[in-house]
């Protein structure tokens, strides 16, 4: 997590999931340094990389659907050297039941929005005979207890939310589930380790990121007022790009935004909304 300049260039480094690292050729992409005998390039071929060079490297990845989660003690470094306090790291069950919906206003997309804060999402599925129950697959079981954790008691549509683990392991494929394992929407896919640690409870300042260089304070407030009153905004500009800072007066007019207003589109600009936990603007 260190800048290697400031502002700028942060240097993220993970353990990996493998268990051993195979070199096989000493040159600029690769060096063993306990055996310098090893050739520099494969006999008859050239030492220039290809793109089909990037096949062996993925290659390596160890199986599963989202193989970044896995490491514990990646995603511990990821919290500042250990893990929230009520997490214990060590559920599997992926499968997170929602009750005490609002039938009226929640669908799946803004089901997608509020649980991908805590990680990937498989699929989602609205149950016909509860309609006001919810099932959602996470990426793993860390994801899912981070969603549990966080979410139990949030507020959302005048509804306070029953989050607990599901007895189903996963949700079957069927025509009334929602896919999203392939969805590029998916905030985990890469960047995990910087994604975890804005993990958090709702609050009531929520952070817009990849808005439109254009846009103004007064532009924001008025994309945002109709989910509740707004205390304050800040725009600002990092790394050269557009973000901005909404204060709402509760957390669940900050939470009814994010779900209704993430992933949408202003000015051909796709934003993406987080929670943040500074506690003023």
């Amino acid at each position: 997590g260190r800048n290697i300049y400031d502002g700028c260039c942060q240097l993220d480094i993970q353990f990996s999931n493998l268990t051993e690292l195979q070199v096989n050729y000493n040159n600029e992409r690769s060096r063993d340094f306990t055996n310098p005998s090893l050739p520099s390039e494969q006999k008859g071929r050239s030492s220039q990389p290809a793109y089909s060079d990037a096949g062996g490297l993925y290659s390596m990845q160890p199986s599963g659907a989202y193989p970044q989660m896995g490491n514990a003690a990646a995603i511990a470094a990821a919290f500042g050297g250990g893990l929230p306090p009520g997490i214990s790291g060590t559920n599997e069950r992926c499968t997170v039941l929602v009750s005490n919906l609002n039938c009226d206003k929640i669908d799946e997309d803004k089901l997608f929005n509020l649980f991908s804060i805590y990680g990937n999402i498989i699929r989602i599925k609205l149950l016909r005979n509860k309609p006001d129950h919810a099932l959602v697959q996470m990426g793993d079981g860390f994801q899912a207890e981070l969603a549990v954790h966080f979410l139990k008691g949030a507020m959302l549509f005048g509804k306070r939310l029953e989050v607990n683990f599901s007895k189903f392991p996963t949700i079957t494929t069927a025509p009334d589930t929602h896919e999203y394992a392939n969805s590029n929407l998916n905030r985990f896919n890469r960047n995990a380790s910087k994604n975890y640690r804005y993990c958090c409870s709702p609050t009531k300042m929520i952070h817009l990121s990849t808005l439109p260089q254009e846009i103004t304070e007064e532009e924001i407030m008025a994309h945002f007022e109709e989910h509740g009153a707004i205390v304050n905004t800040k725009l600002f500009e990092a790394n050269g790009k557009k973000q901005a800072l909404v204060l709402f007066e509760t957390e669940e007019q900050a939470t009814e935004a994010l779900v209704c207003k993430h992933a949408i589109p202003i000015e051909g600009s796709v934003i993406r909304i987080s929670f943040s936990q500074l506690q003023s603007i």
